[in-house]
């Protein structure tokens, strides 16, 4: 069957540049989805987007379906006819249905009887019959949450649509969508093109468009810009300060890019260099440059679309934009710091932080009360993490951070060494919000973690005190964010503190603001289930967790060393053995419904191996005792490693159920020593055969 590669393309006004790769994403996985639902052939569905176009390329795409036969049954035999051999109206009316006479019909025999049978050969429907169904359906599933009217068209859309291109090879496809008819013409770059052009063929798509100053191709030219901007900040031995974010923000807002240049005065430098680079990446989409210090360069990168002849008029302009910024940064910074943090705290009682929980000064206050707790259980300097905690939300209240709110916590660091308070204090301020993101980094000291941990508590324990549980994707309070948070600052940092204890101390501190009777438990439970997707993230086993998991330790840096000693143990070659055996003695203790004796009585002891493996438990629980004071679980179980061939021997002599009472008591107290060394690091029974 003959097959053609096709093109797709909405000629539109500027798109949303933060919508713009999810729309052309998402446009060609809905195309893709639509022809398979439709068995029209192709090989796979390639999607462009640039600020004025959102196109799909269908590579050998069959001319139309194949054809198929559809058998079509009718009636069984015993009612199609009469006693006379006459067909019946049943039959009659199935077979003038399929256009056929009953005398047509084929027979279907099988085990259960004969059937009346019809084979219509059906021929597959074309690309252009098919395809404007196909488009529409795509189009009208985009992720667009507010679509918008043009002129006095009904039609809805992003943004206007002003051109519809849709080619099968050279040939266009006749297909109505958005209130146009398609066409073959492409709308060239605004201002260098030569407005709108013809496309002779499908496969020449990106070169007629290239010819028209518009690279269509979103990741070509991401890596265009990307490319530029890190050799233009190369030759002036600069770094370019940029991230994933930020490129694909600028490759959404040009057609054309075209790498510039460009200045500020160098008295700026002297504000905080993240408010200068928040303004410069935010509102204006430049790229900043840093020295081999890490200091900020009054030289900064930005990408315009269009290739000047003059281009110093460009860059003229873009610096004239640039200084009522950086001096707006400047008048707030040197405004803010002629009152100290600590003279804001009272403005921190006009802001809720939560209608029930109160205002942000009460937060500062708990903070403050739960960070010098903390601080004293992990060896921080706790007057210094109470002072910390006071004054962790006071820049909310500066004109900077009022202004540029990304930069809340940086301002509360400068703004504090400016107002004479401790390093480590001003250090805090900033590190509060630490790790922000994955992958971040988690807080540089004990002061810093302190305020990180109190902060991430309040928020938990508040929230979840009033009963506001985080429901499917509905998390405003970022609740599960601060429970991952919690538990990196927490392991990362080999801190000693445990879940139980902390959360209690938070709901100790909201006093009688809580109305959930359960919010120890649930915050534990909340925070203890994020650590068990955080290890899944990490690539531990399911199975390696859910042993851990079964004896809910609360201590996160005690859950990772007992997460790291079994997903050792369970590559070793006694694992899968000892895990059989402790599932027997867990089911055989599981059946007794009388109690257990606690200790066992060596004289009951009959057998030569239920002796032995007394024996062997005795010792391994006073190697078990020593181990548990210093967390070392890797050594628990390898002491249960050693236990294997008497545990395999007792279970091959031993009668644990014996006629005699009281020999089966001992021998069921025997197991329930056996099962509790087992689960002294964690529930081995739960780990899969490898």
């Amino acid at each position: 069957m003959q097959t053609q590669n096709c093109l797709v393309e909405l000629g539109t006004e500027e798109l949303p540049p933060k919508a713009l790769k999810n729309l052309g994403e998402s446009f060609a996985a809905q195309i893709q989805a639509a022809l398979e639902a439709s068995d029209l052939g192709f090989d796979k569905v390639e999607w462009y987007a640039a600020p004025r176009r959102l196109a799909v390329s269908i590579l050998a795409l069959a001319e139309k379906q194949a054809d198929k036969v559809v058998e079509k049954r009718g009636p069984a035999v015993t009612a199609a006819f009469d006693a006379d051999g006459n067909p019946t109206k049943a039959a009659l009316g199935w077979a003038r249905g399929n256009g056929i006479e009953v005398s047509q019909a084929d027979r279907l025999v099988t085990d259960k009887g004969e059937w009346l049978l019809h084979k219509a050969e059906v021929a597959g429907k074309s690309v252009s019959a098919l395809l404007g169904d196909i488009i529409n359906q795509a189009i009208s599933k985009l992720p667009i949450p507010k679509p918008m009217r043009w002129g006095r068209s009904s039609t809805q859309f992003i943004r206007p649509v002003h051109t519809l291109t849709v080619l099968y090879g050279s040939e266009i496809v006749p297909v109505t969508a958005l209130g146009l008819s398609s066409d073959r013409v492409l709308q060239g770059h605004r201002f260098h093109g030569v407005g709108r052009v013809e496309l002779d063929h499908a496969d020449n798509y990106l070169d007629t468009l290239q010819s028209q100053y518009v690279l269509a191709d979103f990741e070509g030219r991401k890596a265009k810009v990307s490319e530029g901007l890190l050799n233009a900040a190369a030759d002036l031995s600069l770094t370019a300060d940029f991230d994933d974010a930020l490129l694909e923000e600028i490759a959404s807002l040009v057609e054309w890019p075209v790498i510039l240049q460009a200045s500020f005065d160098e008295s700026f430098l002297k504000v905080p260099k993240e408010a200068l680079i928040y303004t410069m990446k935010d509102d204006q989409k430049y790229v900043p440059l840093l020295d081999n210090a890490g200091a900020l360069s009054n030289t900064f990168l930005f990408v315009s679309n269009i290739e000047s002849r003059d281009p110093m008029q460009v860059i003229s302009g873009n610096e004239k934009v640039i200084r009522p910024r950086l001096a707006d940064a400047e008048f707030f910074f040197n405004s803010d710091k002629k009152a100290t943090l600590e003279s804001r705290l009272d403005k921190l009682s006009t802001v809720l932080f939560q209608k029930q929980l109160g205002t942000l000064k009460e937060k500062s206050e708990r903070i403050s009360a739960l960070a010098a707790f903390i601080g004293e259980h992990i060896g921080a300097d706790s007057s210094l993490a109470a002072r910390a905690g006071l004054l962790a939300k006071a820049d909310l209240m500066t004109n900077m951070v009022m202004e540029f709110p990304d930069v809340q916590g940086v301002m509360g660091k400068y703004y504090a060494l400016n107002d004479g308070e401790n390093p480590q204090v001003a250090n805090a301020l900033y590190e509060q919000y630490f790790p922000r993101f994955a992958g971040d980094a988690v807080p540089s000291d004990t002061v810093a973690a302190s305020v990180a941990l109190a902060d991430k508590l309040d928020t938990l324990v508040g929230i979840f005190g009033i009963g506001q549980l985080p429901k499917g994707d509905k998390d405003p309070f970022a609740l599960r964010r601060a429970a991952i948070g919690a538990i990196r600052i927490i392991t990362e940092l080999s801190l000693s503190l445990d879940l139980e204890v902390l959360v209690a101390k938070a709901i100790e501190v909201y006093g009688d603001k809580l109305t959930n009777s359960d919010t120890q438990t649930q915050v534990v439970d909340f925070v203890l289930g994020r650590f068990v997707a955080f290890l899944q993230d990490k690539g531990i086993g399911t199975d390696v967790i859910q042993a851990v998991a079964s004896r809910r330790p609360t201590q996160p840096t005690d859950y990772m060393a007992r997460i790291a000693a079994v997903d050792s143990f369970k590559l070793a070659s006694e694992a899968e053995a000892l895990a059989a055996a402790n599932k027997r003695v867990a089911n055989i203790l599981a059946k007794q419904s009388d109690a257990i004796n606690d200790s066992v009585e060596e004289s009951l002891l009959v057998e030569d191996a239920e002796k032995a493996l007394f024996e062997a438990l005795s010792a391994a629980n006073t190697v078990v005792a020593e181990s548990l004071q210093s967390t070392d679980y890797t050594r628990i179980l390898s002491t249960l490693s050693t236990l294997r061939d008497v545990i395999d021997n007792f279970f091959d002599n031993v009668m644990v159920m014996a006629d005699d009472e009281a020999i089966k008591a001992n021998r069921l107290a025997l197991l329930q020593l056996l099962r509790g060394i087992f689960l002294t690091t964690a529930d081995v029974s739960l780990l899969a055969k490898s």
